[in-house]
């Protein structure tokens, strides 16, 4: 199972993948014959895998949550039948069909590569057996494929040609149909790559304060020219765009970047409140009730007259959209507003974004492969402050100044005039 953060869409998905169900009841994967129609034992196990899958799948939905999806491949009208009949008969709950029809032989291919690389199936055979191996299994599923027909079956059902080429839709109602349905038509499966960074090192960061909108430091000044001319060497086989935010932090870091920019307002880092501008020592002296709840649920905790991460989240929806259909975009954006965008690409847990490392002067590149990310980090080599704060094992709005500081990252108290220099040579 993999839990989806799909918040963009507020729609909270746990996925039950049937294979994984299926791998339980085989040590290991031997061959295509298991998908044979005519292959009881196989044929057992599968609907033995699936029963599990949708049982698991309907006590995640009545337990509260949103959506469930159970991937399987249903491919006949009996199989279907009995899965709505279950679902919305038995149990009371909405099912909604998405059948994925591909004749490019283009993608298809590209595909075959995909699975090959990454299913757990085939990480014991050598590429010639299973590629043989796979073309075989879908042989299998072909002969029993019966296509979803409107006149023939009575469910509702999206239907997805050439991975979004064209996208039809049958008998969708309710929010959160209609959300999946925008979903899969917005669909992008080509290969992508993102980049994203935070801006360099600012005169805030060096002081230990929050939000505003400083300008960068010296070294944060390096930092910029050593980013321009990491991406200004790369190979142009494509050309890069720039997405900034709107403060002067962002705009700097990128200003060398030989690429189109646009400062995108829904980038700017979570708005403080009456805290913006102050250190974390000085929110624990004037308001140490506020601190303490923020350490206790960072994720919902919204400043006085500022934003919560929730908030952050809201306003990002339509970046993230419009991410999804970009390629080679570089991303110069903040702390917080960057723990969200990379929680959602890579399926992060909820509660896990208020604490992500997302360090200074570090380029975060995303790769797609399917429909996950591959990430690689790469430190520049300028030096800078370290901002990242764990949270406090002390919470309680009656702790001492000191556990409430505990975790506070070390910072200057003004600004020294030897950042130019290594930060062995500069004292803290």
């Amino acid at each position: 199972m993999e839990l989806l953060h799909f918040y963009n869409r507020n729609l909270f998905l746990l996925v039950f993948d049937c294979s994984e169900y299926r791998r339980r009841h085989m040590a290991l994967y031997g061959s295509h014959d298991i998908f044979r129609a005519d292959n009881q034992q196989g044929s057992a196990i599968r609907r033995q895998s699936a029963r599990e899958a949708v049982q698991d799948a309907m006590l995640w939905l009545k337990d509260g949550n949103s959506v469930a999806i159970f991937d399987g491949t249903n491919i006949t009208r009996e199989q279907r039948r009995e899965l709505s009949d279950y679902c919305l008969n038995d149990m009371g709950f909405r099912i909604l069909f998405i059948e994925c029809v591909c004749e490019d032989q283009e993608l298809l291919e590209r595909n075959i590569i995909e699975i090959l690389h990454y299913s757990a199936d085939y990480k014991n055979m050598s590429e010639e057996e299973a590629v043989d191996d796979l073309r075989k299994k879908l042989e299998h599923y072909m002969r029993q494929y019966e296509p979803i027909d409107a006149g023939l079956e009575t469910i509702s059902f999206v239907r997805v040609e050439n991975m979004g080429e064209t996208v039809t839709a049958h008998k969708v109602a309710g929010q959160k149909e209609s959300g999946i349905l925008g979903y899969l038509s917005g669909m992008r499966c080509l290969p992508q790559t993102l980049y994203f960074t935070r801006h360099g090192e600012s005169e805030y960061n060096v002081l230990g304060r929050i939000g505003g909108d400083a300008a960068l430091s010296p070294r944060g000044q390096l930092y910029a020219r050593a980013l321009a001319d990491h991406f200004n060497s790369l190979p142009a086989r494509e050309p890069y765009t720039v997405w900034t935010s709107e403060l002067r932090r962002t705009k700097q870091t990128a200003a060398d970047i030989r690429a189109p920019k646009r400062a995108v307002r829904a980038l700017n880092e979570l708005d403080a409140g009456i805290c913006e501008g102050l250190t974390y020592e000085e929110m624990q002296e004037r308001f140490p009730q506020e601190f303490a709840w923020r350490d206790q649920d960072k994720l919902h905790y919204r400043y006085p007259w500022g934003e919560s991460y929730i908030d952050i989240m809201t306003r990002l929806r339509p970046v993230l959209s419009a991410l999804e259909d970009e390629h080679n975009v570089i991303v110069v954006g903040h702390q917080a507003v960057l723990r969200c965008m990379l929680g959602y690409f890579l399926d992060a847990k909820l509660d896990e974004l208020p604490y992500m490392n997302v360090p200074l002067h570090t380029i975060v590149k995303l790769t797609s492969y399917g429909y996950k990310y591959k990430v690689e980090m790469t430190k520049l080599p300028v030096e800078c402050v370290d901002t990242h704060r764990k949270q406090p094992k002390n919470c309680s709005i009656n702790r001492t100044s000191a556990d409430a500081l505990t975790t506070v990252p070390s910072h200057y108290d003004t600004l020294p005039s030897n950042l130019w220099q290594n930060s062995a040579e500069a004292q803290l």
